[in-house]
């Protein structure tokens, strides 16, 4: 074998990598719940998927403009407009295979090697990794249960040194489910205006998942100012539970956008066409189901933590949005030595989750919500009897 210096920099998602190891002992006969893959449940919304037929039968099977059609640039336009409330031009948005794919390129078209990305700790799992991968420096920024995981400008200003390039931005976030107020996000562009050579990339993926009652902030809406340094992330995979149609788009200034478009030539090409067609009723369609979508998380967020919570040496706060809760088992710890072993053993006892470890954290394990009622209950039984 001859692996290149940048990709042994990385290492595999832990999150596939249980959702894997789940799946297999199911198809050895295994009873096992799966709590460890973040996409929703729920049947992707009819309107998509006929947009998705029409465009089939119409053969729009062919290349597309690389950084996504026309039409679904306007879409997605309205979408950061009327969702996020970032007025943006055409020319200021782009189209990607997933959210995951526009941060990779943002990442690899600016961060030289050593350049520092500041990443709040927990962290989704490929945001490190891809600032490894790009020469990067990942400076963690820890966040606590008590501060319900959300740091401070303080906190961010502390962290800023001569080389930081980013900072990474998730809310509603994932693994935590933590949601950054407006007042915060002001505060926390007051450190930025301090600091010009930092960019922001806001990943707002979880937006329409949100438990708070206010309306979902967004710096780049907040910090008008600071708009020409903020690339805001979104997409249709947990919105419309369109994960397997791979559609991300976002939204930044103009030379950025075009870096990335630039990248995604040489990578993948153009976004698949009928996954934009599809988007694009995403996005210009009905939006009425959310709520009741985002009511049924809620009623399974508030299942999940009081389960957890009721059982001895198991904790969890109440997450603002997203559909994951991070539980702490650190008083676990002495019977099971790190948390993988706990992941392993509540997989021996039928329900796959996935380490804190995996997203920069310690003793404790993600589960996400975004399984029915009744699986959700019998996990939460399996989990209090693997550990009491």
């Amino acid at each position: 074998m001859h692996i290149s210096n940048a990709l042994s920099r990385i290492a595999p998602s832990q999150t596939t990598a249980m959702t894997d190891r789940a799946t297999q002992l199911r198809e050895e006969g295994r009873d096992i719940i799966s709590l460890s893959v973040g996409e929703p449940d729920f049947a992707t919304p009819p309107h998509v998927l006929a947009a998705a037929k029409a465009a089939l039968d119409a053969g729009d099977t062919k290349y597309t403009p690389v950084g996504g059609t026309s039409r679904l640039k306007q879409a997605a336009a309205l979408h950061f407009a009327r969702d996020l409330g970032i007025e943006v031009p055409v020319s200021q948005v782009t189209v990607s295979a997933g959210g995951k794919q526009a941060i990779f390129h943002a990442m690899l078209a600016t961060v030289s090697e050593g350049e520092e990305v500041i990443v709040p700790a927990p962290w989704w799992v490929s945001y490190p990794e891809i600032v490894r991968f790009a020469g990067g420096k990942v400076v963690p920024l820890h966040t606590h249960a008590k501060d319900n995981f959300r740091f401070s400008p303080a906190d961010l200003e502390a962290q800023i040194g001569p080389r930081t390039q980013w900072l990474l931005l998730n809310s509603p976030g994932n693994p935590t489910g933590a949601c950054y107020p407006a007042d915060t996000l002001r505060g926390i562009g007051d450190v930025l205006r301090r600091y010009p050579q930092v960019m922001v990339l806001s990943d707002d993926i979880y937006a329409p998942i949100n438990y708070t009652g206010a309306r979902h902030a967004t710096l780049a809406n907040l910090c008008p100012d600071l708009s020409d340094r903020i690339l805001t992330v979104s997409g249709v995979s947990k919105s419309h539970a369109m994960t397997g149609f791979r559609i991300g788009v976002a939204a930044g200034p103009e030379w950025l956008i075009k870096a990335m478009e630039r990248l995604q030539s040489h990578s993948s090409g153009n976004p698949c066409s009928i996954s934009q067609a599809a988007a694009v009723a995403a996005f210009e369609g009905p939006q009425d189901f959310l709520a009741d979508w985002c009511e049924r998380f809620r009623a399974r967020r508030d299942l999940v933590v009081s389960a957890i919570n009721a059982v001895p040496g198991l904790s969890t706060p109440v997450p603002d949005g997203a559909f994951y809760c991070m539980v702490d088992a650190a008083p676990l710890m002495a019977r099971f030595g790190d948390d993988q072993a706990l992941a392993l053993h509540l997989l021996e006892h039928g329900v796959a989750i996935v380490p804190a470890s995996a997203f920069g954290g310690r003793d404790g394990f993600r589960i996400s919500f975004a399984a029915d009622e009744a699986k959700l209950e019998e996990a939460c039984r399996r989990i209090a009897r693997a550990v009491t």
